[in-house]
């Protein structure tokens, strides 16, 4: 009798659990179908694409189900950004890249690749879900940690060029292989409202970076976009993601 109400009890649990990541999840639609790049295509606008003379953007294709992006020539990245422009909206998708590429989630991105970057920075010294400003005015680099040469090892940042960093990394450096696992899919998730903007980013569901812009940068609309960057020879190491989603929160908010 005792197992059958433990039973029980985790089978409501499990579809409290479930329920729950219904509703947070409410409203989200999918950008990437799992079997093309129909909605996306490739810019070689951007910086990252001068070792082809902004012909090529780097390598983009669907591989089981997952983008997977990258240099198609040594040192020439690019982006591959949607076909629809944004301007309030979160997007979601899962991560599991190697250790290595320099990548990025680009928000409001132009075609050149000036957006506020939620920074995919997979690489030893690198940062997950900071924010950066790609190709905008002013010192914008926001980081609380940084990979310590692996990716299960990192350091915190308090502090960037001087000043405090405005959001504290919200666990102790011995947590994060509970929160980060290699290998695995991990999701990635970034919320940007207004203009100037307020940019939330979150990791497997923990905040972990928050801040508004002092000033606007860009227009109120751009599109999302994936991120190879350029340089050195990365022609054999992969970024993926998968399982894209996006929430308009403009709509939301009539």
């Amino acid at each position: 009798m005792r197992r059958c109400v433990m039973l029980l009890s985790l089978v409501i649990l499990g579809t409290s659990l479930a329920l729950a990541g219904e509703d947070k999840d409410q409203g989200f639609e999918s950008i990437f179908d799992g079997q093309t790049l129909k909605g996306w295509h490739v810019s070689a606008q951007t910086g990252h694409s001068r070792a082809s003379q902004h012909q090529t953007g780097g390598r983009w294709v669907v591989e089981e189900g997952a983008i997977v992006g990258s240099q198609d020539i040594p040192g020439n990245g690019g982006i591959l950004i949607t076909d629809e422009l944004f301007g309030d909206f979160e997007v979601v998708l899962e991560m599991n890249n190697d250790f290595g590429p320099d990548s990025g989630l680009f928000l409001r991105s132009t075609e050149e690749g000036k957006c506020y970057q939620a920074m995919i920075d997979y690489h030893g010294g690198g940062n997950l879900m900071g924010i950066y400003g790609e190709g905008l005015t002013g010192r914008l680099h926001l980081q609380n940690f940084r990979f310590d040469g692996a990716p299960d090892r990192i350091r915190i940042v308090s502090e960037m060029n001087g000043q405090k960093v405005p959001f504290a990394f919200p666990m102790q450096v011995e947590e994060w292989p509970t929160l980060w696992k290699h290998g695995h899919w991990n999701e990635l998730r970034a919320r940007i409202v207004g203009n100037p903007p307020t940019i939330t980013t979150w990791i497997n569901g923990v905040k972990i970076m928050e801040w508004t812009d002092a000033q606007k940068r860009l227009g109120d609309k751009g599109g999302i976009a994936l991120q190879v960057h350029g340089g050195g020879d990365l022609t054999k190491q992969f970024v993926r993601y998968r399982n894209i989603r996006v929430k308009r929160l403009e709509e939301a908010k009539q």
